[in-house]
């Protein structure tokens, strides 16, 4: 799947997106996946509360399945202005 990193997730992480391939069943799943990779993922998910996630351009819970998810997407909540 097609995983993407907005704000500073992708400062943290140091990269926009990357393919992840994955046995993860849920996006918290992932996190815990990605989490193990590097101290750079521990960093951008040190706090998941300060996240949002999007599968597949629709937002969505750390509990989520990802069965049949193509593009999941990391990002600090909006604010308007």
């Amino acid at each position: 799947m097609n995983v993407m990193y907005f704000a500073w997730v992708r400062e943290r992480i140091g990269i926009p997106h990357e393919t992840v391939d994955s046995d993860a069943a849920t996006v918290a799943d992932l996190v815990a996946e990605l989490v193990a990779r590097e101290d750079r993922y521990a960093a951008a998910f040190a706090d998941v509360s300060a996240l949002r996630v999007a599968l597949d351009q629709e937002l969505a819970a750390f509990d989520a399945p990802l069965a049949g998810v193509r593009e999941v997407a990391f990002f600090p909540p909006m604010t308007g202005g």
